[in-house]
C-alpha cells in the first residue's frame, strides 16, 4: 500500500512539474508571437517592402495593420537608409535613420512602409499598436 501512494505522490509531482514546464512553454510561445520584431539586411541600391502591400508580398507582418499602428524602425548598422511610407502611390514622408538611430512612424490603416538604401545596412523593426 505505502508503494502505490509513493508512486502516487511522484506521479503528481512530476505532473505538476510537467504541467509548469508546459505553462511556461505556452506563456513564451506566446510572448514571441505578440512580438513582430524582424532584423532585415538591405543590399545596395535595394528598396524593400516592409508591410501594407499584403500577404505574400510584405517582408514583415504588423498584426495591428488593420487599424492605425506604429512602426519602430532602428538601425542596426553603419550605413544610412531611409524609411518611406506611401499610401497606394502617394509618398506620405520619408525619412532617414543613421547608424544606431532608431525612430517611432505612425501608420494609418493601408500605409505602405518601406526601406531604402544606397548602401550594405541594416534594419530590426518592431511594430506596436497605437494608443
Amino acid at each position: 500500500m505505502k508503494g502505490k501512494i509513493v508512486i502516487s505522490i511522484r506521479l503528481r509531482s512530476d505532473c505538476l512539474f510537467v504541467n509548469g514546464l508546459l505553462l511556461l512553454l505556452v506563456f513564451q510561445l506566446f510572448q514571441s508571437c505578440g512580438s513582430s520584431d524582424s532584423v532585415f539586411e538591405l543590399s545596395p541600391q535595394q528598396s524593400m517592402s516592409i508591410t501594407g502591400k499584403g500577404p505574400g508580398q510584405d517582408a514583415a507582418r504588423n498584426p495591428y495593420g488593420d487599424s492605425k499602428s506604429v512602426a519602430v524602425v532602428k538601425n542596426i548598422g553603419e550605413a544610412p537608409f531611409v524609411v518611406r511610407i506611401q499610401e497606394k502611390d502617394a509618398l506620405i514622408m520619408e525619412e532617414e535613420l543613421k547608424g544606431s538611430e532608431r525612430k517611432e512612424f505612425l501608420l494609418e490603416k493601408g500605409y505602405q512602409l518601406y526601406l531604402d538604401s544606397q548602401e550594405m545596412a541594416k534594419a530590426k523593426v518592431n511594430f506596436k499598436k497605437f494608443n
